[in-house]
């Protein structure tokens, strides 16, 4: 969802922050390493606590350093592979905290098992949606696609989670939590076949050697 209205953001509301951060000095890959300590921190100090409404507040005032770096690296001309991979890298952690955050608080305040397990599940496919695009790329194939992207996901459990806390209605966030987990599921199984179906295009090719596992 955030990529469909990237354009939107970044050109009009998160503008002049990004040209404040460039006149004050700031490079990219700063404004994601604070962006994701601010998720993590938000995810990891409220969640578990029950403290469901102020830990979405708090999370949704870094998620946005998301848009802020690449709008960063762009104008600037600052773009390079590190901050790439920076961004990518940390993406993952900050995903893994908000479902981590969640998995505590079932554990915990929320007092249940099976939501326990499904916010970890949920976590775990998440990471594999993201992994499995990336190295498809990284060997020149296409992994894009699916139900559940990285931003579908993330904006739908803050929102659901955020509600929960305010109208005191947990089901909203159980139930966004059933809808992601077989989503997600779905994504990692589609872009593996669409993989797979490019790759045996590829090893055919006399021209191209087979890839070697890592």
């Amino acid at each position: 969802m955030l990529d469909r209205f990237k354009a939107f953001w970044q050109g009009v509301v998160l503008a002049p922050v990004v040209n404040l951060l460039l006149r004050l000095g700031v490079s990219p890959d700063a404004v994601t390493l604070v962006g994701t300590m601010g998720v993590a921190v938000g995810a990891l100090a409220f969640y578990p606590r029950g403290e469901l409404l102020w830990g979405t507040v708090f999370i949704t005032a870094f998620v946005f350093s998301d848009l802020i770096d690449g709008a960063m690296a762009r104008k600037s001309g600052r773009s390079s592979t590190f901050g790439s991979f920076w961004d990518s890298t940390l993406d993952r952690v900050g995903d893994a905290a908000i479902f981590g955050g969640l998995a505590l608080y079932f554990a915990w305040s929320g007092d249940s098992d099976l939501y326990l397990c499904l916010s970890l599940f949920c976590l775990v496919t998440g990471n594999l949606t993201s992994y499995a695009r990336a190295k498809a790329e990284s060997l020149g194939l296409d992994a894009k696609g699916g139900i559940a992207e990285r931003s579908d996901r993330l904006v739908s459990i803050l929102l659901a989670t955020g509600f929960s806390g305010l109208l005191d209605l947990p089901i909203l966030m159980e139930l966004t939590l059933w809808v992601l987990a077989p989503a997600s599921a779905y994504t990692v199984i589609y872009r593996v076949l669409k993989v797979r179906r490019q790759a045996i295009e590829l090893d055919r090719s006399p021209l191209v050697p087979p890839a070697v596992p890592e």
